[in-house]
């Protein structure tokens, strides 16, 4: 009787059978009739279900949910633009940017195939001016001055400011890559244009002195990165609020740049 039953074990075992991973009444049928198929189905199973338990680590967020498209990019953003401010573009991997995300390599190339797509990414992510240009542009139609040199010292001067971008910008500049272009071109040169602009529109308009647009411009805009190197770079404690010390800025400047009256004479100057 036993040899029987062995031999009708061995003629199951050995015949081809469609088996699905989510039929487990089918496994547990054959455990009462051959402990030999039951221990393979059994193996089966739990091959599968290790299988989905990876995938499914692997593919969702801290809160139990499918993690998107979106939510990957996002985090291989944030990864990346951590590692470039810290270590500079030349200086970061792409297993380390994997690593950081807690991803796999190789889905950091499917998102994004170069660093440079995905140092795009990061401009394209952190350099919003647009809306700050809208304002500005909105404010100097009605040539209000003060506003539009405080509007444009507060977005880079405020609390909580991210020193991600200003990093980003030294590391490209001294590592000489084609990037520090890119970077230059959408986080400061816009600045100078719209500034010199207005500037150079307000000399016209007999308002301010007959200076250099582009240097006044270059000017005011450097006097706002030294403070930024200063606090957010070298770590040099603010003595005066954000507040306080836009609108410092902001007064000597436009003292210097706004046109005296004629016959206003400044002691110790030589007329031409």
């Amino acid at each position: 009787m036993k040899g029987k039953r062995l031999e009708h074990c061995f003629h199951i075992h050995h015949q081809p059978r469609p088996y699905t991973p989510y039929q487990t009444s089918r496994v547990q049928l054959l455990s009462n009739a051959c402990p030999l198929e039951s221990l393979h189905a059994r193996v089966r199973v739990s091959k599968h279900s290790l299988t989905m338990k990876k995938r499914t680590t692997q593919t969702t967020n801290g809160n139990g949910q499918r993690a998107s498209a979106r939510d990957r990019q996002a985090s291989l953003i944030v990864a990346a633009a951590s590692l470039f401010a810290g270590k500079g573009f030349n200086g970061t991997t792409t297993k380390e940017i994997a690593k950081a995300a807690g991803v796999s390599e190789a889905l950091v190339f499917k998102y994004f195939p170069t660093k440079r797509t995905l140092y795009a990414a990061i401009l394209a992510e952190k350099v919003t001016v647009n809306e700050l240009l809208d304002a500005v542009e909105a404010a100097a139609k009605t040539h209000d001055d003060h506003r539009v040199f405080t509007m444009i010292a507060s977005y880079r001067i405020r609390p909580g400011v991210d020193s991600t971008l200003l990093r980003l910008l030294l590391f490209s500049a001294l590592e000489g890559h084609e990037l520090s272009d890119m970077f230059f071109g959408k986080h400061h040169k816009v600045f100078y244009d719209h500034l010199a602009a207005y500037i150079r529109t307000r000399i016209e308009d007999g308002a301010f002195r007959p200076v250099d647009p582009l240097l006044a411009a270059r000017a005011f805009i450097g006097m706002v990165v030294h403070h930024r190197l200063l606090h957010e770079i070298f770590g040099v404690p603010m003595h005066q609020s954000h507040e306080d010390t836009v609108a410092t800025y902001v007064d000597l400047f436009l003292t210097g740049l706004i046109k005296t009256p004629v016959d206003r004479k400044v002691p110790g100057r030589r007329s031409r």
